[in-house]
């Protein structure tokens, strides 16, 4: 007799979060011999000594002890010293609070702005891991598709998103530059979006966390992509919570390192969350972000330029092929390929995994508007991307067998 297993009942909330879609085929294609990943956020360049060492450094010093719960103060000066470099102006450190990753960072923010049963709207396709965290708090996702032109890309219908909003909404999250289509904000959908949020006494949750990798001449001013910052007013300051994180510009996904900013006010209440949730970053990991701030910037350029390369191979590799539309993306590291030989994205990647041996993401794992396309990440070597277009093309290129 096989004995059975009782449990109390589960929180519903929590049994409805679902699993990426990612994932599902990164479990499918896990363990392949030489198969190039293109499916996850991350490039192929390991953590760069120098901020190892640092790390190691602080260890030996002696930085193993209990945090402050929004970081040690010279990873908060450092941090608004460096937004300061790259946005203008003087922030102060109490902007800005340590959290484990951007994920952290986002799911403080969302306690902050929404209560269960609110509603956050969101343009899509998008992040998936979005949806993940406004389901586990309870809250719902309402979504704005983005149009796709196969000749100009994708671009944000700003009347159609005010258009969702309704009295139960409380906040916006607006990710630009965009994981996964690269579409990135111009300075007047900025501005919408703000007279939106005004109008409707909404938060804005700010996902710029691809804001330096930035491909749109239109933008070669700045440096880098568009932010709220360029054109708030004083009264924003207070209305805007930036996610961002350690782990795209310095190569540090593993590390799990990032930052909340929004009012010094609400320093009370994410350090609560915080000490309620994982009691803080370790010390020793808080020393080496400092480190990858203030001699970080040749390794941030290095990966834009490796972006940039690998943005171009993809583009020119794959976008000439019949069925395949791939306008360059603006921003962000990814190509988002809509391809019409197989409308059946998540089909599509598992195929590819099979008969190119390569990693791809389905659009479908990203929301309303990404059936039919893939997302790959173009943030790897010019040798891998090469090699890649080399076994994908013979597959998109044709319908194939179904599996």
């Amino acid at each position: 007799m096989t004995a059975t297993t009782t449990m109390p009942p589960i929180n519903p909330v929590a049994d409805g979060v679902l699993p990426s879609g990612i994932g599902e085929v990164i479990a499918y294609g896990a363990g392949r011999t030489g198969l190039i990943p293109l499916w996850v956020g991350e490039g192929d360049r390991p953590t760069p000594d120098f901020i190892g060492e640092a790390a190691a450094r602080a260890l030996r010093d002696g930085h193993t002890f209990y945090t402050d719960m929004l970081g040690i103060p010279a990873l908060r000066q450092e941090i608004a010293a460096y937004v300061g470099r790259l946005y203008g102006g003087s922030p102060e450190p109490d902007r800005f609070f340590v959290t484990v990753g951007g994920m952290q960072a986002f799911q403080i923010a969302l306690a902050i702005a929404a209560q269960p049963g609110d509603e956050i709207v969101i343009p899509t396709p998008i992040w998936p891991n979005f949806f993940g965290a406004i389901a586990a708090h309870g809250a719902k996702s309402v979504t704005v598709p983005i149009g796709f032109d196969p000749a100009s890309g994708w671009s944000l219908d700003v009347e159609r998103l005010a258009a969702a909003v309704t009295p139960r909404t409380r906040a916006l999250v607006i990710n630009s530059p965009a994981n996964p289509t690269g579409w990135t904000a111009s300075r007047d959908d900025l501005r919408a979006l703000l007279t939106i949020a005004r109008r409707h006494d909404l938060w804005i949750i700010a996902d710029e966390i691809y804001g330096r990798f930035s491909f749109d001449p239109a933008h070669a001013d700045l440096g880098r992509a568009p932010s709220f910052r360029d054109v708030w007013e004083p009264d924003d300051h207070g209305r805007v919570l930036f996610v961002q994180t350690f782990s795209k510009n310095w190569a540090m996904t593993g590390w799990r390192l990032g930052w909340l900013e929004g009012p010094p006010a609400l320093g009370r209440i994410v350090a609560g969350l915080v000490l309620y949730g994982t009691s803080g970053i370790a010390t020793f990991l808080q020393h080496a972000a400092v480190t990858a701030l203030r001699e970080g910037e040749p390794l941030v350029r290095a990966q834009i330029a490796q972006a940039r390369e690998g943005r171009r191979i993809l583009c020119e590799g794959l976008g000439r092929l019949p069925g395949v539309a791939l306008p360059p993306p603006a921003g962000a590291f990814y190509a988002f390929p809509q391809v019409a030989t197989e409308p059946d994205a998540r089909r599509l990647a598992l195929r590819l995994v099979d008969e190119a041996n390569v990693g791809v993401a389905p659009g479908t794992a990203f929301g309303p508007g990404g059936e039919g396309f893939l997302r790959l990440c173009f943030a790897r070597s010019a040798a891998d991307l090469q090699e890649a277009v080399h076994r994908l093309a013979p597959v998109l290129a044709s319908p194939g067998a179904r599996p």
